[in-house]
């Protein structure tokens, strides 16, 4: 979080136009205290989802905070998806990419197909009723895609119904998109649960190598 304020800092005073920086550095990692004792539990280690929570419900306290000060929520989104690439951009290309083979291996989608069938099997669900929902999903005839993952209950959108940050929802989906593109990988979404569809498409392949 310290790291993602610093990446921030000249945006929160040449975009968002805040003063006293030092004092929102502190506001936002007092509300991260606070998202931290919000944040479910799913699992832990053993949970594929939780590792989504701990990278991305920081930018629940940013976004509570920015509002606060009365940022726009445009701002907020742009200011949020620039610092979360900033930060992905600070690991190296080749351990970025060896992780987005890693993602798109054959191995993976075993793995995938075994944890979307758990994801929704009622023991799951009434262990970690916070927990996300989905399918695995197998390209089609005519299909550009490798596979795809339908999330049928999301993890955030409950989140955010619960503590009432639906309006910075979107911006947290949006962070999906530089979240795979930096590690090689296209996601194609056309739809999410956050935009009041049924579930969220989501559908990878792999970027062309420069």
């Amino acid at each position: 979080m310290r790291h993602r304020l610093d990446l921030a800092e000249a945006m929160l005073c040449e975009r968002a136009h805040l003063s006293n920086i030092d004092g929102v550095r502190q506001e936002v990692m007092d509300e991260f205290e606070i998202v931290l004792t919000q944040m479910p539990y799913v699992g832990g280690a053993a949970g594929r989802m939780s590792d989504f929570f701990m990278r991305l419900m920081g930018f629940m306290a940013i976004s509570r905070v920015l509002r606060r000060h009365g940022v726009s929520l445009s701002m907020i989104g742009e200011i949020e998806r620039e610092t979360y690439k900033a930060q992905l951009l600070t690991v190296p290309e080749a351990e970025r990419l060896a992780s987005g083979r890693q993602f798109m291996s054959s191995e993976n989608q075993t793995l995938l197909r075994e944890q979307a069938a758990k994801s929704a099997s009622k023991n799951h669900q009434k262990e970690f009723p916070e927990d996300f929902v989905y399918d695995f999903v197998e390209p089609g005839p005519g299909d550009n895609f490798e596979f795809g993952i339908n999330y049928k209950a999301c993890g955030f959108c409950k989140f955010a119904d619960r503590h009432g940050d639906k309006e910075i929802l979107p911006h947290i989906c949006g962070l999906d998109f530089d979240a795979y593109a930096t590690r090689g990988i296209h996601l194609e979404r056309t739809q999410t649960l956050a935009g009041g569809a049924n579930h969220c498409n989501f559908r990878f392949s792999r970027l062309p190598s420069d």
